[in-house]
């Protein structure tokens, strides 16, 4: 399997894809494309670097695996391609926006791309799943690879934002430099945990942005 990253993710991660497990990883990758549905398409695994160079992470969103049903996921957390319907996460995420920014937001895509362009790295901890199996990709080493990207943007870079959401990815976060970086915790955006009280009123999207213009970059478009 051809492994591109963007040119500045390729630098900052040479160390961590020479590691003997990245190539373990890749080839148990490969296997799976080849004996079984799995999802993203190839060509998407790295979507995330590929729409978020480096040197452009402004907030760090970090999601478990890519949606598993057919023509959903685009490589992207909680995002999926045009024309799938809106997931419930996201769904919730969206109404999220309204409340928090005061918006009449109501889009018809779930595609996030737009919020990776503007510096949101959206990032999944396993970035291939099987087909209808959530989590079927976990134990192929993905976590030690993700743990090394979010490592790596908390060691190099300062005034990063990371979205924590759900039990899930404030553990895969608990190593963050608090000192340099703005992490904010919430439930989770799916029905379960959202309709608990764990989720709505976070206001997280308003804080990032707070944040994101205090250490003087630009905020983002969440709409």
């Amino acid at each position: 399997m051809k492994i591109s990253l963007n040119r500045s993710w390729g630098k900052l991660l040479n160390d961590t894809v020479q590691q003997p497990y990245f190539e373990e990883l890749i080839t148990a990758v490969e296997q799976e494309y080849i004996e079984n549905s799995c999802y993203p398409p190839r060509e998407l695994i790295f979507a995330a670097f590929d729409h978020c160079a480096f040197e452009d992470v402004k907030v760090v969103i970090i999601g478990q695996d890519p949606y598993h049903g057919d023509g959903e996921a685009n490589g992207l957390c909680f995002s999926v391609n045009d024309g799938v319907k809106i997931p419930p996460s996201l769904r919730n995420i969206y109404r999220e926006i309204n409340d928090d920014l005061d918006a009449i937001f109501m889009p018809n895509s779930g595609n996030l791309l737009s919020w990776a362009q503007q510096g949101v790295l959206l990032l999944n901890a396993s970035l291939t799943v099987r087909k209808d199996t959530p989590n079927s990709h976990k134990h192929l080493k993905w976590s030690l690879f993700t743990d090394a990207v979010i490592q790596k943007i908390s060691n190099e870079k300062e005034g990063v934002v990371f979205l924590l959401w759900g039990a899930f990815a404030q553990k895969k976060g608990s190593k963050i430099d608090r000192d340099k970086h703005l992490v904010l915790e919430s439930g989770h955006p799916s029905p379960m945990s959202a309709n608990q009280g764990k989720w709505f009123g976070n206001k997280h999207f308003s804080a990032a942005n707070r944040y994101l213009e205090k250490v003087g970059k630009t905020a983002i478009s969440w709409f």
